[in-house]
């Protein structure tokens, strides 16, 4: 294995958080992760949101419906695309991604939230004052993990094909 690999095969969702802050310079190289991801044409459709204050996470807390220890995390990053691209849906899933393994990279645990097709998608966009051009595809909350429950991922025999699928 490798440094990549063993980032990868490390991250696992958190849901716990312990109170305290995110390193600025941490938050910033995640971002800048999450902005080298891959795109479509190089549309690079998405927008980023940062939230900190405590109010806010509450009030995005209570919008979800899976996220309600979205209050208790450090920050919470609101990854949004532009409607109008034809990928922006998987170019920002794919910045969701590179944003949380590079949290991972920096020891700071993380939970993915949906956001895309959620009733709730709109009502965040609309707090957080982002142009209407957006939606949003992700909530990521982060922090330092007070609690880790690790979950079993199924076996590669049940879940790798080689060639083509054969039914056993």
């Amino acid at each position: 294995m490798n440094i990549v690999t063993t980032i990868i095969k490390s991250r696992h969702s958190v849901r716990k958080f312990k109170p305290g802050e995110i390193d600025g310079q941490v938050i910033r190289d995640a971002l800048e992760c999450a902005a080298q991801a891959p795109t479509a044409m190089n549309i690079q459709p998405w927008l980023f949101g940062v939230v900190k204050e405590k109010d806010t996470l509450q009030k995005i807390a209570d919008l979800t419906d899976h996220g309600k220890f979205i209050a208790e995390c450090a920050v919470c990053f609101a990854v949004f695309g532009e409607k109008k691209e034809t990928y922006y849906l998987e170019d920002c899933c794919a910045a969701t991604e590179n944003l949380i393994l590079a949290l991972q990279a920096h020891g700071v645990s993380s939970c993915w939230v949906a956001g895309e097709k959620k009733a709730y998608g709109e009502k965040i966009r609309q707090m957080l004052a982002v142009p209407d051009m957006y939606t949003l595809v992700s909530l990521v909350a982060a922090g330092s993990p007070a609690d880790i429950t690790i979950t079993k991922k199924k076996e590669m025999k049940h879940i790798v094909f080689y060639e083509g699928f054969k039914a056993e």
